[in-house]
């Protein structure tokens, strides 16, 4: 397993808890390291696609880029009382993904008031609905382009860095 899935593992961890208690959002979050390092991050909300449309774009995003891992996240809603912050990390190169989930806890109001601790734990990538985004597609010239212009189009809300080692 790549440092970067690790790394990228402990980062959404703080990333949902500060968005969820610090500004009462759960958003479902896409983001990817490369070779280098360079860190995409991205609301999957602000794609306004239907899944099967949503799931070639993410692909293509993990290829063009040269991912080497990625990560998807949502809020998991089993009842009223039970509510989940789930996220699991797809690295390239290994056969288990990092599934990382936390119980929310909202109050009166439905705000975020609570959350606990991420657990961790290992699971085959294959039981994840979203690990083969590595796996090659095909795409139209149409279809590819409109992705490379939409990507041009999101950049202003996509949070770009070089993650550290």
């Amino acid at each position: 397993m790549h440092l970067f899935s690790e790394n990228l593992a402990v980062e959404l961890s703080s990333y949902y808890r500060n968005l969820a208690l610090g500004h009462g959002v759960i958003p479902k979050v896409f983001t990817l390291v490369n070779g280098e390092g360079s860190q995409y991050l991205f609301f999957i909300d602000d794609l306004h696609m239907e899944q099967d449309q949503e799931n070639q774009f993410l692909a293509y995003i993990v290829q063009e880029h040269e991912a080497v891992c990625y990560a998807r996240g949502t809020l998991v809603i089993l009842d009223k009382s039970q509510q989940l912050i789930e996220f699991a990390v797809i690295d390239q190169d290994d056969h288990e993904a990092i599934v990382c989930s936390a119980q929310l806890t909202r109050d009166m109001n439905d705000k975020p008031v609570g959350l606990t601790e991420f657990e961790k734990i290992l699971a085959p990538k294959k039981t994840i609905f979203f690990s083969g985004l590595f796996e090659p597609i095909e795409l139209s010239e149409d279809r590819a382009e409109e992705f490379e212009g939409l990507w041009e189009e999101m950049k202003p809300k996509i949070l770009h860095r070089s993650m550290g080692l």
